[in-house]
């Protein structure tokens, strides 16, 4: 069958219903988080791109390269971004949609709400509103963080929401707070979360953990811990859920090279470098920002944003007193500003993230030719929903309020320090 042949009856049964009722008109074949997590396992020690969509020429931008690489990708934004951002989890759907028609894009592409921050109980509440609300909206997966809370109400958290997501929605969860080399994730509160769930009937395809990484500019060396995170995937294999990787801008392609070849990571998350990259912010191979002697990024002339613009957004940061990682709340106030300029500079901009994308679907993450995959697992099924890959393990007697609440404090855990620490 060719290419387009297989898009085409992917087309006709792999669009979820709430996709299909928002875009009853669309050829983009958005799907299921877990149509990209299965394609990654089928080829086997390959992980895509979850490419944070900041702006509107990142989601270009990666969307091009992924047709190039014929690689099967995610795009999302978290829910911190949505607040600095205009990209939000109510329009991202829309802009992935209408990118995708647009520019004739024919790969399996998921849309992502990343970081569906849970705090405290009183979050629960609003969550069982918005969450559905989400998914009306064209979120194809989610991901339920809770993870700045207590174990065990990380645990009662994401299974009490759980009826609010769709079954064939694709699914992340968490331990552990992304807080750098500190407050690290271990064996035992990774399979307490996973066997929680599984006990509840709950099979997510993705787990996120604090495995050294850090959100942002990545300011240390330590990184990602490639055995760490190794370990932990061990210990859960017989749950059947795979790794996703926060954190990703700060480390190097030969960190991630390894997070591929022996982890079973499937969903790497890029954020800050696709927006540094778009702006024409100079960076190293892996998209960490280079700043001069005194901290300040440095603007590649002729690349990103014209130079007028980029003297306006610096200026701007200046009168905030943001500075570094802090240069992310630009977002927001400076879109106008990008999506004014000339029709060649805009292009540029996305152009620049293509080729960042593809790099490193390619020749890091070992994505290329994962589409096919992707499409051939809902061809397979003849439905959106392709099932999971999971069976139940635990026992649910074992895993009741009371007994969760026990369990919790045996655990062998290191939370880290205390502080605001930003998805």
């Amino acid at each position: 069958m060719s290419d387009q042949g297989l898009f085409d009856r992917a087309l006709a049964v792999g669009r979820p219903p709430t996709v299909k009722l928002l875009f009853p008109n669309s050829r983009a074949l958005l799907v299921s988080g877990k149509v990209i997590d299965q394609a990654m396992r089928k080829k086997t020690r390959a992980m895509t791109m979850a490419a944070n969509g900041r702006n509107f020429f990142v989601i270009q931008g990666a969307l091009l390269a992924a047709q190039r690489a014929n690689a099967a990708l995610i795009v999302e934004i978290a829910k911190s971004e949505s607040n600095y951002c205009p990209v939000n989890f109510w329009n991202i759907a829309r802009l992935v949609d209408g990118a995708c028609n647009q520019l004739g894009i024919t790969i399996p592409v998921a849309v992502h709400a990343d970081h569906y921050g849970l705090k405290s109980d009183d979050d629960i509440e609003a969550a069982r509103i918005e969450i559905p609300s989400m998914f009306d909206a064209g979120i194809t997966s989610i991901a339920v963080d809770a993870s700045h809370m207590q174990d065990d109400l990380n645990l009662l958290a994401n299974i009490e929401l759980n009826q609010y997501i769709p079954g064939w929605s694709g699914l992340e969860t968490e331990v552990g707070e992304i807080k750098g080399n500190e407050g690290l994730s271990t064996v035992d509160d990774a399979g307490f979360l996973i066997k929680g769930l599984n006990a509840h009937g709950i099979f997510p395809d993705w787990i996120a953990l604090n495995n050294g990484s850090a959100h942002g500019i990545e300011a240390s060396g330590e990184g990602i811990q490639v055995e760490l995170t190794a370990a932990i995937h061990k210990s859960l294999e017989p749950y059947r859920v795979s790794g996703a990787q926060h954190g990703t801008s700060g480390n190097n392609s030969d960190r991630l090279r390894a997070i591929v070849s022996q982890t079973n990571t499937t969903k790497a998350n890029v954020a800050t470098a696709l927006q540094m990259v778009s702006w024409g912010v100079e960076v190293n191979d892996y998209g960490n920002a280079i700043t001069d002697r005194d901290g300040r990024f440095i603007k590649v002339a002729g690349e990103g944003v014209s130079e007028e613009v980029w003297a306006r957004m610096a200026a701007y940061a200046d009168a905030k007193g943001w500075k570094g990682g802090n240069y992310k709340n630009l977002n927001l106030p400076v879109d106008n500003w990008l999506m004014a300029q000339p029709a060649d500079v805009r292009a540029r901009m996305v152009k620049r993230v293509e080729e960042f994308t593809y790099s490193m679907l390619v020749d890091v993450f070992n994505a290329e030719d994962t589409a096919p995959l992707a499409m051939e697992l809902l061809v397979e099924a003849g439905s959106h929903d392709i099932g999971t890959t999971a069976t139940s393990i635990e026992k649910p007697e074992d895993w009741t309020k009371e007994k969760i609440i026990e369990r919790a404090k045996t655990l062998d855990v290191d939370k880290g320090p205390e502080g605001d620490f930003d998805d």
